[in-house]
């Protein structure tokens, strides 16, 4: 096997747009800076755009280390920006989330962009603030790989010339595999630059990478294609297409680092 990592993309808020970076820290919790803050609605359930019509894929998130500001560009190019403050204790300044069916607990973030998102989704929901990131399937799933191989056959199965990484919203991408070469990394143990992961499962696959990440249209019948050549594959989930693993050791993960089996 003769890989190398292709593209990097992550994002402060999750569900907010990606964003490709050139080289990112591997942590144990994941990306550093990857999905550090998330949305939830009154009841303090897991908010996304699942059902929504994908507004918020149309909104790019930036968090700024050293100042701990936090800029949200609408997708009108409005930016709404402010300082991130933890709530004081009469603010509920720990809130029990439902994060993916599952309690995770977090804490409120004040500040503009709760009524710039309520009123791009129509419905009131709040900025919380993750303990470390907040990927969906914890640890086991700290950061996500996806080859441009996979990309490839998915999109002759589609009968198009390419399909935008974008849609599965994946961590790193990876060039010099096989279509679906990732599938058998399950399980053992990879070196990705200065990281080693180990894969736990396959992602599957929902209703979100039928939309267009630059304007939130359904423009492609993905999961329809993935059933048409991939639901009938063992796997951890339905209509795999790519993989999460877990980092068993931290680094430093950069844009054209080799990818090998160890």
């Amino acid at each position: 096997m003769a890989a190398h990592v292709s593209w990097i993309s992550i994002t402060p808020v999750k569900s907010l747009a990606l964003d490709r970076v050139d080289e990112i820290d591997l942590l144990e919790s994941g990306p550093r800076g990857d999905r550090r803050f998330y949305l939830v609605d009154e009841r303090d359930r897991l908010v996304n755009d699942t059902g929504r019509g994908a507004p918020l894929q149309l909104v790019h998130a930036r968090f700024a280390d050293a100042s701990g500001e936090l800029t949200l560009r609408m997708p009108d190019g409005r930016e709404v920006s402010g300082p991130v403050e933890h709530g004081t204790a009469m603010d509920r300044p720990e809130v029990q989330t439902t994060f993916h069916r599952r309690l995770k607990v977090a804490r409120r973030v004040p500040g503009p962009w709760d009524d710039a998102l309520s009123e791009l989704l129509g419905e009131r929901i709040r900025l919380v603030a993750a303990e470390s990131s907040a990927p969906d399937r914890g640890r086991g799933g700290a950061v996500t790989l996806l080859s441009t191989g996979s990309l490839d056959a998915l999109a002759r199965e589609l009968g198009v010339a390419t399909v935008d990484p974008r849609r599965f919203r994946m961590n790193v991408g990876l060039e010099g595999l096989e279509p679906h070469g990732e599938d058998a990394w399950v399980g053992r143990r990879l070196s990705v630059g200065d990281a080693v992961l180990v894969p736990q499962g396959h992602v599957g696959r929902c209703a979100i990478t039928t939309q267009n990440p630059d304007s939130g249209r359904v423009d492609l019948e993905t999961l329809k294609a993935l059933a048409a050549y991939r639901a009938d594959l063992v796997s951890t989930e339905p209509l795999p297409f790519g993989v999460h693993a877990a980092v068993a050791q931290p680094g430093r993960v950069r844009v054209g680092d080799s990818v090998q089996l160890v």
